[in-house]
């Protein structure tokens, strides 16, 4: 059952079994502080397990475009359409959260973003490919994100 994330009030329901779980409850609060404040929506979230086909689309766009097998669990994952982009979010046990932005119209932007909750390694299977840029967050502390544009077609 999906359940909204409050970025006030900031909790570690769904992801207590993540060593980082703190950071990583953090890191999705600022993200649906983002989403509430840009576009006025509400960022809710079920448990993996529930939305096998969000995490499905994810795995599959990594291993088409990118040859990248995740191998931490999934947590909790959402899917959402937001003015004119097709959003979906997978946030895994390791401190990982991978999101795909996907623009319905031909032509728009298309990228998978990539955030460490602070605290976490990087994970192997991204280590070599992906320089990760800093970015500080009174929410999740620092950040590290990476992302590469998305040039098939899902």
């Amino acid at each position: 059952m999906p359940h909204i994330v409050d970025f006030e009030n900031v909790s570690t329901a769904g992801l207590e079994s993540s060593p980082v779980a703190d950071a990583l409850a953090g890191l999705r609060a600022n993200e649906g502080r983002y989403y509430r404040n840009k576009y006025n929506h509400v960022f809710t979230v079920s448990p993996a397990s529930e939305v096998p086909e969000v995490v499905e689309r994810v795995s599959r766009i990594l291993k088409d475009e990118r040859d990248i097998v995740i191998s931490s669990r999934p947590l909790e994952a959402t899917a959402f359409e937001v003015d004119g982009l097709r959003m979906a979010y997978v946030f895994y046990e390791s401190g990982l959260s991978i999101n795909v932005m996907y623009s319905i119209e031909a032509g728009g932007k298309r990228a998978v973003g990539f955030k460490l909750a602070d605290g976490m390694e990087i994970p192997e299977e991204l280590a070599s490919r992906f320089k990760f840029a800093r970015q500080k967050s009174k929410l999740a502390g620092v950040i590290r994100g990476s992302f590469f544009v998305i040039k098939g077609e899902y």
